[in-house]
């Protein structure tokens, strides 16, 4: 049975993207050096990089470009690791290995910043910086570690404290804060529509609504076939992150569904955009049960959280959560505040939180489990996936080749269980220190 996926058309992208690039559906059969499923960030860097080598590509979409995790996503681009301090990463992948990986991560939003510059892609791009908050003093201790280690590897990495933090953001609640300069935010569809018209202007044969039913062996090569039209390909490489359905068995059950939920405030004025996030980046408030916040151009207030009890169930209370916690942070935010959009997503969880590259079978290949860190994350594995189709030795590429192989059963309920311990320990340590905790915590 397909999988039904979270409403695009509700999505605040949606509404304010640029126009989607003219693309039409695959009604024949064609042939091509590589073919990529999947129209989001990681499968149209890939072929952004393969054209750029004379390779020709076609990459398929089974709705529009952009339409799964890459066009709804918060618009975040964060580039560091959410969940691995990097020497867990190291100790996991082996040295060599995590250092590209991380060579790779820590320079994704320069890529991206890189990409929409060369193609002059309107999409709202901010680099102003990502702030992660500390709400308690082991807070601090913790994130002083995580900015160091970042400094480390040549990120323009730093801790603030609670003056700077306050200046930057117009909240008085932070004891201090880890600055990452090289952070930034976007309109997500925008991005990805950019990447499409670039993909097409450089000759990349692009389809939609040309969903992929299987993938079968073609005289020495690969037939991957629509309903309509098939494309034969010496190589196959398969980008379809969370919204993977059942184009290659098994590889849908590589990962569980995570859903987030995102939702966008009325404008703000110019007065209120003064004192709240005034430095204009990318906001984390510090706490394990994550609220992240930043504006779009029009100066509306985008937040992402993750479901939990009647919170993402009951729209109601869920705005007020959303509302008070914001006004927690910034009592500037008028209590008269709307939410004009509110819109979910699926995320592609599995055991490792980065993402896993499969090697399926001679010649194919497949990317799932980016676990919420898209825009980054999607525009710099382009170049590890472009790495494999050249050749390059599995000991060389900055992830390691796997079988195909279901995630444990009990990753059904380890994100839930996970983030329900971040509250929970969040909630031990504020009092212990005695420090305020916001509200519905």
């Amino acid at each position: 049975m397909n999988p039904i996926f979270s409403p695009f058309d509700t999505t605040l992208w949606h509404a304010t993207a640029n126009p989607a690039p003219n693309t039409d559906c695959l009604e024949e059969t064609i042939t091509a050096d590589v073919c990529v499923v999947g129209g989001g960030y990681t499968g149209m860097t890939t072929a952004l990089e393969l054209v750029a080598d004379g390779t020709s590509v076609v990459v398929l979409e089974a709705q529009e470009m952009g339409f799964g995790g890459s066009g709804r996503n918060a618009g975040h681009c964060t580039p560091t690791f959410t969940y691995h301090a990097l020497d867990e990463l190291r100790t996991m992948l082996g040295q060599e290995r995590a250092e590209r990986l991380i060579a790779l991560q820590v320079s994704g939003a320069d890529m991206a910043a890189n990409l929409i510059r060369n193609y002059q892609i309107d999409c709202e791009w901010q680099q102003n910086g990502y702030i992660q908050g500390a709400l308690t003093p082991s807070n601090l201790h913790e994130l002083e570690k995580k900015a160091s280690s970042y400094a480390d590897v040549g990120a323009p990495s730093g801790m603030i404290d609670s003056e700077e933090a306050e200046r930057l953001t117009g909240s008085s609640r932070f004891y201090g804060a880890w600055l990452l300069k090289s952070g930034g935010h976007l309109n997500p569809l925008s991005y990805a529509r950019g990447i499409a018209k670039a993909l097409i202007q450089k000759g990349v044969r692009v389809f939609t609504d040309s969903k992929v039913i299987d993938v079968t062996p073609h005289k020495g090569a690969w037939s991957v076939n629509t309903k309509k039209g098939a494309v034969i390909a010496d190589k196959v490489v398969m980008c379809t992150g969370a919204y993977t359905e059942d184009a290659w068995k098994g590889l849908d059950r590589t990962f569980k569904i995570q859903k987030v939920f995102l939702a966008a405030t009325n404008p703000m004025s110019d007065a209120v955009r003064e004192k709240v996030l005034p430095f204009n980046g990318t906001m984390h408030d510090g706490r394990g049960d994550i609220f992240v916040y930043k504006y779009d151009r029009a100066g509306r207030l985008i937040v992402s959280m993750f479901p939990m009890g009647r919170r993402g169930r009951d729209l109601d209370y869920t705005h007020q959560v959303l509302l008070d916690r914001l006004r927690w942070l910034h009592p500037q935010v008028p209590a008269d505040t709307t939410w004009d959009y509110y819109w979910t997503g699926e995320l592609d969880m599995q055991r490792k939180v980065i993402p896993r590259l499969y090697d399926v079978a001679p010649g194919v290949v497949a990317c799932t489990g980016l676990s919420g860190r898209g825009v980054p994350t999607g525009t710099m594995l382009g170049g590890i996936i472009a790495d494999w189709v050249r050749g390059v030795p599995e000991k060389d590429l900055a992830l390691p080749l796997e079988k195909l192989k279901s995630t444990p059963a009990y990753m059904n309920l380890a994100p839930t269980m996970v983030l329900r311990w971040y509250r929970l320990r969040d909630k031990l340590m504020a009092k212990w220190e005695g420090a305020e905790l916001p509200p519905h915590a």
